[in-house]
């Protein structure tokens, strides 16, 4: 496979698209125009799912997630004098949100922000060693009172950190959001190859584009429950320990650049784990391992009990600086895991079952 020097436009679209949980739209509207047309079937639902189906042969039905949403604020107060103050949405370390330019998603389109807190120098020795409270932060929007401010803003838009992707170094990348735009985009890009090149495939094939997965995996559970499938495979990120401060003794090891992470441990039905690995061997595509004992953080954790039990793997890009504004992600990572769903779809054949 050819060393990857430009990242994929549909990739680097989704990556921009600012669709914290809930609000969705800029990346469901990334997934509509790149997905739409490729699709045998293409559905909205009513939480705001992209459900795309590729229909093949007489085998089983594959059901392949990865979620849309982010993190984000929501504004639910502005002062006096015209600050915005917020609360969370997903799983924010708050020591990451000061100072940062933010993306304010309006009625009216983008508004600019900048997340302010009391400087250092105005802090006392004990504040400097604490995590700031949410209501210690805000954001200023350079309005003149809260009357200027209302007239931009309302109460209940939702705004993201103000950066783009960038490639940093070969095929080494940086964004806000590769959780988990990331996955969205395999599961995505694994059904428009699969809509191009049929040869061989017995399955249906069903990618979506959860949402409200940071809140909860949500998205997850409606289609769980709403589209029956034989099998399911969530597609996320997982943590790359290759950094300092990360000891392989409590985290594992888990390497950027060496391939998507298959899951192994409760969440992960064992027949799928070991077809998941032999593929991986037989087609050369590097690959690790990750031991969870415990419902996955992941999609995963909903899919594999709907239905009264699907057969459900996951699948993970590693991902270093999980939940900050700069992830990082080696897009070989991301392009070996649509090389090993692709195969894996093609293996499915009639009669497959994770019964064990």
């Amino acid at each position: 496979m050819s060393k990857i020097t430009k990242a994929p436009e549909f990739l680097v679209e989704l990556l921009n698209a600012r669709s914290p949980s809930g609000y969705e739209f800029e990346a469901q509207a990334v997934v509509d125009k790149y997905v739409e047309s490729s699709a045998d079937e293409y559905r909205k639902d009513a939480v705001g799912n992209r459900i795309a189906t590729v229909k093949s042969g007489k085998g089983p039905t594959v059901m392949m997630t990865g979620h849309m949403d982010e993190l984000g604020l929501i504004i639910t107060y502005v002062d006096d004098q015209g600050f915005l103050y917020f609360d969370t949405i997903g799983g924010i370390d708050l020591t990451t949100i000061s100072g940062r330019r933010v993306a304010i998603l309006t009625e009216k389109g983008i508004v600019k922000g900048v997340t302010g807190r009391r400087a250092i120098h105005l802090l006392t020795a004990e504040e400097r060693k604490k995590v700031p409270e949410k209501f210690n932060l805000w954001i200023d929007i350079g309005a003149k009172d809260k009357k200027d401010a209302l007239k931009r803003i309302q109460i209940g838009d939702v705004a993201v950190y103000d950066q783009a992707f960038e490639l940093m170094t070969g095929s080494i990348g940086i964004a806000r959001a590769f959780d988990n735009k990331s996955g969205c985009y395999v599961v995505c890009e694994v059904l428009r190859r699969l809509a191009k090149d049929r040869e061989g495939l017995k399955a249906t094939v069903v990618s979506v584009a959860t949402s409200q997965e940071e809140i909860g995996c949500r998205g997850a559970r409606a289609v769980a429950t709403g589209v029956k499938a034989d099998f399911a495979i969530a597609v996320d990120v997982g943590h790359a320990t290759d950094h300092p401060e990360c000891d392989n003794r409590r985290f594992g090891e888990n390497l950027l650049g060496s391939g998507p992470i298959i899951t192994r441990g409760a969440n992960v039905n064992p027949i799928m784990f070991k077809k998941l690995v032999a593929i991986a061997k037989k087609e050369k595509i590097p690959y690790q391992i990750e031991a969870d004992p415990r419902p996955t953080g992941t999609d995963g954790r909903e899919l594999q009990m709907g239905q009264g039990g699907i057969p459900t793997a996951v699948v993970s890009i590693p991902l270093r600086y999980m939940h900050t504004p700069s992830e990082i992600v080696d897009l070989q990572d991301v392009e070996n895991t649509i090389r090993l769903l692709v195969a894996y779809a093609k293996s499915l054949k009639p009669g497959d079952s994770g019964d064990w």
